[in-house]
């Protein structure tokens, strides 16, 4: 049976594993992996910071962009190149960390024309969640040149692809951060004005 590497993530630890398929979680498509990213999200779980994963062991990662090796559902063909996010990757289904995947029909997303895999990857979760609410702001009527958009959290992944988007759309952008150091760069990214907010007190 074929084995292919991943990084397999169990309660008290987490490392790479060799696996085979029937290691995987079920579903419809079997994908061979070219990229990932790596999230915040990710660091949580695979260092066990943060309660993320559900059940054990699971491979790790949110985000994946691959070539479809296998597929029961018709309307996904061996061969197609395809990205896949979010579905319960990494939280109760194995994830992106690996050579080869298996996931839901209803998750596989064909890779969009003039997108490679890699840049898939480098937009990730946080670009996907950027780009949607500001699609939705404007299907809201939102449009360039009403007035300055907030960007809070701005020094986080959302935050910033979301600067560097609307910028690019022509936004006036004022940015929120509690991170002074990181002015120069959310500036670079195309902020208009940011806005540094006072640091939290640590909890007693």
């Amino acid at each position: 049976m074929q084995r292919f590497r991943a990084f397999r993530i169990h309660a008290d630890r987490a490392g790479i594993e060799a696996l085979t398929p029937a290691d995987l979680s079920p579903g419809e498509v079997t994908i061979r992996v070219h990229w990932s990213d790596i999230n915040y999200k990710d660091a949580l779980a695979g260092t066990g910071r943060g309660r993320i994963l559900r059940r054990f062991p699971l491979v790790g990662g949110v985000d994946l962009a691959g070539v479809v090796i296998e597929s029961s559902a018709p309307e996904v063909k061996p061969g197609e190149q395809v990205l896949v996010t979010g579905c319960g990757l990494s939280e109760t289904r194995d994830g992106g960390y690996a050579e080869i995947a298996r996931v839901p029909a209803d998750a596989v997303v064909p890779l969009p024309p003039g997108l490679g895999m890699r840049e898939a990857m480098i937009v990730g979760t946080a670009g996907f969640a950027a780009a949607l609410a500001i699609t939705q702001l404007e299907h809201n009527g939102l449009a360039p040149g009403q007035g300055p958009v907030a960007v809070t959290g701005a020094s986080g992944g959302v935050g910033m692809l979301a600067i560097d988007m609307l910028a690019s759309r022509g936004y006036e952008v004022v940015a929120f951060s509690r991170r002074t150091e990181q002015v120069p760069q959310l500036k670079a990214l195309g902020a208009a004005d940011v806005e540094v907010l006072p640091t939290r007190p640590a909890p007693d």
